[in-house]
């Protein structure tokens, strides 16, 4: 590997474990000082602080097979994407690593964080405008161009019964 690499490699890591304790120390700032933040109302939110819309859960079916993606992040391009359901998708395989759909536009996405994705996450990928449920991660790295909506629990099995067909995605109440 050569050295420009490996440095990348490095800054790349260091960038997301610096990221990581920023939220942590922010979210421990705002706890500890009792901060009042200007409120985004999403009725459908199942998290008590109207302020922020993780633990939203997201429903993707066709009717037959449903797969929830519980939001795990806060952040301007999750926000965005939640204003635009409910909208019909149409999910197709993409290199064996991901299930993955174009939205009807790209999303806002200015001050969100990159991710390290895991198998099980639904991510928005900036360069495309695409969303992509992983399940093969293998390989795949720290990326800022790779913004983290929240979590799934579905096999590739029932993923593949999503493709090539519409797909209803809403915010469950």
């Amino acid at each position: 590997m050569s050295h420009r690499k490996q440095v990348a490699g490095a800054n790349s890591r260091e960038n997301e474990r610096m990221s990581r304790f920023n939220r942590q120390m922010v979210a421990l700032l705002l706890a500890a000082h009792s901060v009042t933040l200007p409120t985004m109302s999403f009725a459908q939110t199942k998290d008590r602080n109207p302020t922020s819309v993780i633990g939203t859960v997201v429903r993707f079916t066709d009717g037959a097979t449903t797969v929830d993606v519980t939001v795990g992040e806060d952040s301007p391009a999750v926000r965005d994407f939640l204003s635009m359901l409910p909208l019909t998708l149409k999910l197709e395989e993409f290199a064996g690593r991901e299930k993955i759909s174009y939205l009807p536009r790209k999303l806002k996405h200015i001050g969100s964080p990159g991710s390290d994705p895991e198998d099980g996450d639904l991510i928005y990928f900036v360069p495309w405008g695409n969303l992509g449920f992983y399940y093969n991660t293998a390989g795949i790295d720290y990326s800022d161009q790779t913004l983290h909506i929240g979590t799934y629990k579905a096999s590739p099995a029932t993923l593949e019964k999503l493709a090539d067909r519409p797909v209803t995605v809403e915010v469950l109440p």
